[in-house]
Order: structure tokens, then sequence, then C-alpha cells
């Protein structure tokens, strides 16, 4: 179980590191037992699929008190040339606020308004 708080660089130049304000780390809140298996990447990532966010290797042997077996967890994915496409593994809900959404709601609905 993946549970807590956790680092994720952001990837300079998309969506979602527009949307939080062009910062490189970020940390957010989460509570699954999932995750993106790796061996898949590249070919993703060939068919337009991008890495946004990936948890550092050496956050996660911090977090765990352990080497981590998987290397650069993903973290936020983003699909190339479609108007608003983030997947996240973290939990963006448990950060938003009546009047200050998270940063990923808040561009979802512009992206929605712009249409």
């Amino acid at each position: 179980m993946r549970l807590g708080a956790y680092k994720c660089e952001l990837k300079k130049n998309t969506r979602s590191w527009n949307a939080y304000g062009r910062v490189n780390i970020i940390s957010e809140r989460h509570r699954h037992r999932y995750e993106l298996n790796n061996e898949f990447r590249e070919a993703l990532e060939r068919k337009g699929m991008v890495m946004a966010g990936i948890n550092p290797v050496k956050s996660c042997q911090r977090q765990f008190n352990r080497v981590n077996p998987e290397k650069d967890l993903v973290e936020i994915i983003e699909l190339k040339n479609h108007p608003f496409f983030v997947g996240t593994q973290f939990h963006p809900e448990y950060k938003s606020r009546p009047l200050r959404p998270h940063p990923l709601f808040r561009e979802f609905i512009k992206a929605s308004i712009k249409g």
C-alpha cells in the first residue's frame, strides 16, 4: 500500500508543470496499491503518452526505508495533442479547498471552458 505524501519530480514544459507554477518538485498524497509497469513505458511514450511526473528513486528509498526495486515510479501521465488528458497516481482532491482548488482541477476547468 502506497500511503501518505510522496515527492514527485515534474517534467518541464508539461501541462502539469505549468499547472503547478513551473516548479520542479511537488508533494502529493497517495492511497493506492497500483503503479505503472515501467516495462511498457517506452511503448507508451512512442504512442504519445508523456510521463509528466516521476517519483525520484532517492525519495522512494528514504520513504520506504529500503532500496526500492522499481526505479522511477510514474506519478503523472499526460497525452500529447489532447485538450486535457492528465492522469495521476495521487489524490489531488486531498489538497483541494472550496476557495482554493488543486492546480490540476483549476487547469481542467480552464481547458473545459476553452473547449
